[in-house]
């Protein structure tokens, strides 16, 4: 079996140079072909990507600007391996990814699959601090990947696969957000098997400052009522713990002017945050960082959320796309 992986980027020539750096140390051998789709950046990477040509089989295209969907899109029309491989321009891969990958699919893997993500020990201290935040079971609930999860697991592009027999026929990435979830859904239901991972997993470096987090995060929340409203039936009480945790956090800061000590009970969710925090990282500064990103991330998906359901579930504005993607997609 032959990979090809597919990664859009768009200004990050020096994470590029990471990514290919750590897909120049896998182990075993494995055939795979690296797909790099310059999606009209002003930074481009062309140069390094003729840097690691030499070591890697790199097709590196060049195109306008026309967003992260189309640009995976276009790199599965330019593939030639059998299974379909997706990172972020921002991740380091372990060196036995494919070779693991190479051993689940050869006992019967599935045919999409997906991974978790983790911080290598490289990263900095904000960056740790968000991956916890993205990745611990108190903030997420394990969905995103973990070994325990509250959800049924649909992998996200930062670590996400599917064979040549799916993308046949199922197709592409829609331009939405939440497009591998929507991908995801929509996989699954046409009959095709979804397994996570474990073992497979990347470092993902995430954004690099907490407001540009907030924004990403706060997408995350109106992408998920978007896509509940493409996919009927797909919405679940998990996926509202967010707005929920932040009806309650205003709640109680309303309350407080009244009846002070209730604001013990954020306390102290934050003393459980803070110690599994470090426990994990085994820094306090990370630990600390990690209680400000985790209360973003919780308010900005909820913000995004609630806005996304006055919006477009009680006022009706911009329906009309998530009809005519309902229509599609059926």
């Amino acid at each position: 079996m032959t990979f090809s992986i597919i990664v859009p980027v768009y200004n990050r020539p020096a994470e590029i140079a990471e990514l290919l750096e750590s897909l120049c140390r896998q182990e075993g051998n494995i055939p795979f072909e690296v797909i790099i789709i310059e999606d009209g950046s002003t930074l481009p990477c062309r140069q390094t990507a003729e840097k690691f040509a030499p070591a890697l089989p790199i097709i590196y295209h060049a195109k306008a600007n026309t967003g992260r969907s189309h640009s995976r899109n276009t790199g599965m029309r330019l593939a030639k391996g059998d299974y379909f491989i997706f990172f972020d321009s921002d991740c380091i891969i372990p060196p036995r990814y494919f070779a693991r990958l190479e051993a689940c699919l050869a006992a019967g893997g599935a045919p999409c699959f997906g991974g978790p993500d983790a911080a290598h020990p490289s990263f900095s201290d904000l960056q740790k601090a968000i991956s916890y935040a993205m990745t611990a079971p108190l903030t997420t609930g394990g969905i995103r990947g973990g070994k325990h999860t509250v959800e049924t697991f649909q992998p996200r592009t930062f670590n996400m696969g599917f064979s040549r027999k799916v993308y046949e026929k199922v197709g592409g990435f829609n331009n939405m957000l939440g497009e591998d979830i929507d991908l995801s859904i929509r996989i699954a239901r046409a009959g095709f098997r979804i397994a996570c991972y474990p073992e497979l997993f990347v470092y993902h470096k995430r954004r690099i400052s907490l407001f540009q987090f907030y924004k990403q995060v706060r997408n995350f929340g109106t992408a998920r009522v978007n896509l509940a409203l493409i996919h009927k039936n797909t919405l679940k009480p998990v996926h509202a713990l967010p707005a929920i945790a932040l009806l309650a956090g205003t709640a109680i800061a309303v309350t407080a002017f009244f009846a002070p000590l209730i604001l013990l009970l954020p306390a102290a969710a934050l003393a459980v945050l803070f110690t599994d925090a470090l426990r994990k990282t085994k820094r306090i500064k990370t630990a600390i960082l990690s209680l400000f990103a985790a209360v973003i991330q919780i308010t900005a998906y909820g913000w995004g959320f609630l806005r996304a359901c006055v919006l477009k579930i009680i006022l009706r504005r911009g329906m009309e796309s998530n009809e005519k993607l309902s229509r599609i997609y059926k």
